[in-house]
């Protein structure tokens, strides 16, 4: 027993002799946080103590430096001049009277210079109702143009004049990646060239918060910190190159609280290269609805995958009909892209113009199928079309002719939808965004600019038929002088 203690005892204090040792030799230097570590110094930690140290790097830490320096000079700083508030007053009129003058709404945002000559993408709704739109580029004031808005996809393209303006380099938002580096460049609380870091969180995100007749979303999802004012700003990867125009937050305080969304580059360029170019987004249409599959409607209609769409309405005579698709479809594929949900689904089409040819892959009844689809353009044609509008100050709206869609939608043969209400003539009447007028005093409105002019210069009994954007039928009388 004697012999046992004495042998445990030896044993234990040479143990504690040989630790002794051994920190004295590993860190017989003091140990600094791992901050101020250099970079060639191995950070110390207790895992490293018990396991092989991991292999030295191949490869610098990410640095956002060159993704700063390459972005920062094309996002631009957008002030939106949008009339008079008559509700807003200087303090000063209440003692003196005066009647109360009233002051101009500025709004701002932030813009991207997507070409040398001065065209700048930014969110529709950071231009929304303007009368006068500036743009500032490195302290210089610009008149901006507004050549053209998107309501589907948020979209908006602005002309300043102008050369060798420093134009973004364009990514592909098709190939970016979850997880991903991005930075989120823009004028936050109008505070310019702000630069804020992130990752990819998700990609083909629906948020439903996108006006227009056909709202196409598929947002990439980050947590790069996008605040009020960044709206319309750029989201560049770590070259620096475009990858999305930043849009909403998802924020109960109106400010950044998680998550930011973007528009993805591949949409945001498409539709502002028609818009220039047309000045009307060249929308290719299937002539079918859609909806996302979920569990209940799965285990409802025995579908066996939650990826695709169900078509849940075919359009008469449009192209999916005249493909052979059918109501409760399961589409899968479009040309060669796999569709898991809604969102890829729109963002699939919106790559495609009226006339183009694809595959379509679908199930019925469990059994796969494919048919060939020849895309239409929103009057039901396969070409590119130009739309007429009629806009005018004293109706107060923008007139135009209804769409294959909402006629089918409707149950309309023609008619003339109200868009882009302010106040004026139409709105005194009580009329609202998206109603559609198909008779004036008995008469069929089919043509806007008829319709328009006829409106402006008219006085007596009105009678005004059509159809509310809820799709309720109206028929109102009025007595114009």
């Amino acid at each position: 027993m004697n012999n046992l203690i004495k042998t445990t005892g030896v044993s234990f204090l040479a143990g504690i002799a040989g630790a002794a040792a051994w920190s004295f030799l590993s860190f017989s230097e003091p140990v600094q946080p791992a901050s101020f570590l250099p970079n060639s110094q191995q950070e110390v930690s207790f895992a490293s103590q018990y396991e092989p140290p991991a292999p030295a790097r191949t490869v610098p830490p990410i640095s956002f430096v060159d993704a700063s320096e390459n972005s920062t000079e094309s996002v631009v700083f957008i002030k939106n001049f949008s009339g008079t508030d008559p509700r807003r007053y200087s303090m000063f009129d209440y003692f003196f009277g005066g009647g109360g003058v009233p002051s101009q709404q500025v709004s701002t945002g932030s813009g991207v210079i997507i070409s040398e000559d001065g065209y700048i993408v930014t969110n529709n709704h950071v231009i929304d109702r303007a009368e006068t739109i500036e743009v500032v580029h490195k302290k210089q004031t610009y008149k901006a143009t507004l050549v053209g808005t998107d309501k589907n996809t948020d979209i908006a393209v602005l002309k300043i004049e102008g050369e060798n303006l420093p134009a973004i380099r364009k990514g592909n938002s098709r190939d970016l990646k979850i997880g991903e580096w991005v930075l989120a460049v823009g004028n936050p609380f109008n505070l310019t060239s702000t630069v804020t870091a992130g990752i990819v969180s998700a990609k083909e995100r629906q948020i439903n918060i996108l006006g227009g007749d056909f709202p196409l979303e598929s947002f990439i999802q980050t947590d790069a910190p996008i605040n009020p004012g960044n709206s319309g700003g750029a989201l560049v990867n770590v070259d620096g190159e475009l990858v999305g125009i930043n849009t909403a937050i998802l924020s109960r305080t109106g400010s950044y609280t998680g998550y930011g969304f973007a528009v993805p580059v591949d949409i945001a360029l498409k539709v502002a290269n028609d818009l220039i170019q047309y000045g009307e987004v060249q929308k290719a249409i299937p002539g079918i609805e859609a909806v996302e599959i979920t569990p209940e409607l799965a285990e409802e209609m025995q579908i066996n995958t939650l990826d695709g769409v169900i078509v849940t309405h075919v359009i008469k005579d449009g192209a999916a009909e005249r493909a052979g698709l059918q109501r409760n479809d399961v589409i899968t594929d479009l040309g060669d892209q796999r569709i898991t949900g809604k969102g890829s689904f729109e963002e699939a089409l919106s790559y495609y113009y009226p006339g183009d040819k694809l595959s379509v892959s679908f199930l019925r009844d469990g059994k796969p199928k494919m048919a060939n689809l020849t895309l239409q353009n929103l009057e039901g044609g396969n070409g590119v079309i130009k739309r007429e509008f009629y806009s005018s100050r004293i109706l107060g709206a923008k007139l135009e002719a209804v769409n294959t869609i909402e006629k089918d939608k409707f149950g309309v043969d023609y008619g003339i939808k109200i868009s882009g209400l302010t106040r004026g003539y139409l709105r005194e009447l009580g009329l609202r965004e998206g109603f559609i007028l198909t008779q004036i005093n008995r008469q069929p409105a089919q043509d806007p600019k008829q319709v328009g002019e006829y409106l402006e210069k008219y006085s007596g009994r009105l009678l005004l038929e059509g159809v509310a954007s809820n799709g309720q039928p109206f028929l109102q009388s009025y007595t114009i002088r």
